[in-house]
């Protein structure tokens, strides 16, 4: 079961890495991504959550409005991220959204009092600078890119992907895995369609190589590769999800490297590193693990 569910989150890993390399092949703007990355998954989620209905029963309304605010902040998160895409780089925006890795225990820790780990305080500095280097805010930045806008934007997609993850948390649980993802989506499509009319506009006058990207970046980057984290991450121990979980920045750099010609600096490497090894440290559960808060 274990082994199923390791090769699961790793599937999952595989396919969230490729979705900046999606964007970036088709060549459409933040809010048009966000917005087509979620509104071509509905088609398929929709039958599957109609279907798991019928099997499992009705989610109770409680938790399909918790699934709803976090599809808000999903959307959110999927605009600024397809941004932060566009000015560094799809291998070091799947860096810099692990802001949230910081962003969510404090979050918890807030509204839940959850405390925090001291591993997580020490690792929690060394993380942000990591992010800064990674961006190219601090250091040297790979030619063409615009750190300065790229971190804001990661970040502020790093924040709103935390507040996902803890409405999530705050919902999961029980016999449904496809109504919560497919929920979610909904909503994140009309944040991301409302944030993209705003801002960047929506385009749909797309050619049929880019509607093939979009189509891929939906199937891939959000049907799957939620549904496979789904199923996965309740079985796994915190320790070994983040661990496999951490596959997904390293393939999305590598990918860019090999397919897109990104060539992130010397410095970025090491943001990229120290972005790693805070994420694992801050995430791992020890035997004893103390406390603060």
């Amino acid at each position: 079961m274990a082994i199923s569910a390791v090769m699961r989150l790793v599937g999952s890993a595989a396919c969230t890495s490729s979705s900046g390399a999606f964007v970036k092949l088709a060549g459409a703007n933040a809010g048009t991504a966000a917005f087509l990355r979620c509104a071509l998954a509905l088609v398929v989620l929709v039958p599957m959550a109609v279907a798991e209905r019928r099997r499992a029963g009705p989610r109770p309304w409680r938790l399909h409005l918790t699934d709803a605010a976090a599809g808000v902040l999903l959307g959110v998160d999927y605009v600024f991220w397809a941004a932060s895409v566009h000015f560094v780089g799809a291998g070091i925006a799947a860096v810099l959204i692990n802001i949230q890795v910081v962003v969510f225990p404090l979050l918890a820790w807030c509204v839940t009092r959850t405390p925090l780990t001291r591993r997580f305080l020490f690792a929690a500095p060394v993380m942000l600078f990591g992010v800064a280097l990674a961006g190219g805010a601090l250091g040297n930045a790979e030619p063409g890119s615009n750190p300065v806008a790229g971190v804001g934007f990661g970040v502020a997609a790093g924040m709103a992907f935390a507040g996902y993850l803890f409405l999530l948390r705050l919902g999961g649980g029980g016999a449904h895995i496809v109504t919560p993802v497919c929920t979610s989506t909904a909503t994140a499509t009309l944040a991301a369609g409302l944030l993209g009319v705003a801002w960047t506009g929506i385009n749909l006058a797309l050619s049929w190589q880019e509607w093939g990207w979009m189509v891929l970046l939906a199937l891939l980057g959000q049907v799957l590769a939620w549904l496979l984290a789904s199923a996965a991450l309740p079985v796994l121990s915190p320790n070994v999800g983040a661990a496999v979980l951490l596959l997904q920045p390293v393939l999305a750099v590598a990918l860019g490297l090999v397919f897109l010609g990104e060539r992130p600096t010397v410095t970025q490497f090491v943001g990229c590193a120290l972005v790693v090894v805070a994420v694992w440290q801050a995430t791992r559960v020890p035997a004893q693990s103390r406390a603060v808060g």
